[in-house]
């Protein structure tokens, strides 16, 4: 499904270059749970919107379910975004006047589909993340749990082949960042391919296998279940743990 060759990103920060991301080679297979962790600047976020095509390598080749991102046109990219991918965030980036179910609504809208299409799938979409009874609701009369499940309803509504989530538990409580994550592991679990940017090891136990970024390089690679906690990840293999 994703495939990245020899991958870098590199930006100008005050005139000096800085290596967001540094010869990145990795697959991740259709249906597989992934992981991305390490410290704060180590290229996870860089590397999530490479991904998500929301961004452009400076070296390398992406492939995604086949195709070369980069011979890609802006057109076709975004109908790679809008088919393909599905995002969720920290922040949520709901609209705040508009209801759960009109913010569900909304890439149906930009993507032309019918009303009584949007009207199916909105019902769908709120029914798999048990917010039903709330789809009248703007964001300010949700609670956080429930405003990142409207999120996850609206980046799965178009029915896309990889879910990208950048630490989708960081502004929850642990009771609603487990249901969250519940639900992940559950659109994963019927086909979806997963890859989860997360700070914390409790997330990332219950992926396939966690990417450890350390200065823009893959620094480790381990199956998930071997996890066991932060301080640990930020040595390369063959270091102390």
């Amino acid at each position: 499904m994703i495939r990245l060759e020899g991958v870098s990103r590199t930006y100008q920060l005050g005139g000096q270059p800085v290596h967001a991301l540094v010869d990145i080679t990795e697959h991740v297979a259709p249906g597989e749970h992934v992981a991305i962790m390490g410290p704060s600047g180590s290229g996870k976020s860089t590397l999530l919107n490479v991904l998500g095509c929301l961004d452009r390598p400076d070296a390398g080749k992406y492939w995604l379910d086949g195709r070369e991102v980069g011979t890609l046109s802006d057109e076709e990219l975004t109908a790679v975004r809008r088919d393909l991918i599905g995002f969720v965030f920290q922040s949520f980036h709901l609209v705040p006047r508009l209801t759960a179910a009109e913010n569900v609504e909304l890439p149906m809208v930009f993507a032309g589909l019918s009303r009584s299409e949007r009207r199916r799938r909105v019902e769908t979409a709120l029914a798999a993340v048990d917010l039903t009874g709330r789809s009248d609701h703007r964001p300010d009369q949700l609670s956080g749990g429930e405003r990142q499940r409207v999120a996850l309803a609206r980046a799965t509504v178009m029915g896309p082949r990889v879910l990208l989530a950048d630490e989708p538990t960081g502004n929850l409580d642990s009771a609603s960042g487990r249901q969250i994550l519940d639900l992940l592991d559950r659109m994963n679990e019927d086909g979806i391919t997963l890859v989860v940017v997360t700070h914390d090891p409790n997330v990332a136990r219950r992926a396939d296998r966690a990417i450890i970024l350390v200065d823009g390089r893959i620094a480790r690679r381990l199956p998930g279940a071997e996890i066991t906690g932060a301080l640990d990840l930020l040595a390369p293999a063959g270091g102390p743990s």
